[in-house]
């Protein structure tokens, strides 16, 4: 991976110089990423940042104002509709029909993508929904509906796969689920571009991570470069002082030595533990904001 965070990969997703407004506000200024096959690049960033427009850019729904996409080397918006025919979309917004089952809602758009058979069945069992395929979707809670949604996206086994805010607001099992099918799909080759503003699920899926704020890409790297590169790694320990427990942080960028091997030997300690920055500490670095 070169400086800039471009991989020599045949690529699946190449973004260049995109941008876009809406009238006087600018949602995307100069976006550039790739994303290679097998590969999960997370797009991370507070509400607003222009997270949801560049996906939208990307699979077709808005015409880039300038810059260039080429997505399984063909070109957006150009071939747009053989692209569209490979890829998969979960949009943060859930777009199905209440009147349809789960399993009619995945038979539906099976005939959309033109497949005579799709794995219903299978599809609704992977997404945790057997039991509940023949169900009208009106009666599915949240999490269901968002499970069905990315059973959906699977309907044509795509090449590249959209996430927008997949787990939001999710219960942690669904989320769970949601997670677990996203690193199976990279396992089979799929390229995964996901969009989240929770850290702890874009540090625990990605293998990089671009920060975008403000319709820029503020950095483009490996959750573990970032963090080694801006944080601050530390060790915690508590210690019992008389009736009081007191807590102490040392960072480890330093000279750490003596005083841990004091705080270590104390007849007092309770616990001691590492810590490292998490991925919203390295964004508020760069961004000067939390993502709130």
């Amino acid at each position: 991976m070169s400086a800039a965070g471009v991989r020599a990969d045949p690529l699946s997703v190449t973004a260049r110089d995109l941008h876009y407004a809406y009238g006087e506000r600018v949602a995307v200024d100069g976006v550039s990423l790739d994303v290679a096959p097998g590969e999960v690049v997370g797009l991370l960033g507070p509400n607003g940042a222009g997270k949801s427009t560049t996906i939208k850019l990307l699979i077709g729904l808005l015409p880039p104002q300038s810059g260039s996409i080429r997505l399984l080397d063909m070109d957006m918006p150009r071939q747009r509709v053989a692209i569209q025919a490979r890829i998969g979309v979960v949009f943060e917004e859930k777009n199905l029909y209440e009147n349809l089952s789960g399993a009619e809602t995945l038979a539906f758009f099976a005939r959309l993508h033109g497949l005579r058979e799709a794995d219903v069945d299978g599809l609704l069992a992977r997404v945790g929904l057997a039991d509940r395929g023949r169900d009208r979707v009106s009666g599915y809670s949240k999490g269901m509906r968002q499970r069905l949604t990315v059973a959906r996206a699977l309907v044509n086994r795509p090449d590249v796969l959209f996430l927008d805010e997949p787990t939001d607001g999710l219960d942690p099992v669904s989320a769970r689920a949601i997670r677990r099918i996203v690193r199976d799909e990279a396992a089979r080759g799929v390229a995964v571009l996901l969009t989240t503003h929770d850290m702890h699920e874009a540090d625990e899926l990605s293998d990089r991570v671009a920060f975008i704020n403000e319709g820029r890409i503020l950095a483009l790297d490996t959750p573990e470069r970032l963090k080694l590169e801006h944080g601050q790694r530390s060790v915690r320990v508590r210690r019992r002082v008389g009736d009081e427990v007191e807590e102490t942080v040392v960072p480890l960028d330093g000279d750490a030595g003596e005083q841990l091997r004091r705080l270590v030997t104390d007849d007092g300690l309770l616990t001691m533990h590492t810590e490292e920055a998490t991925l919203e500490d390295v964004f508020v670095d760069y961004a000067g904001r939390g993502l709130e």
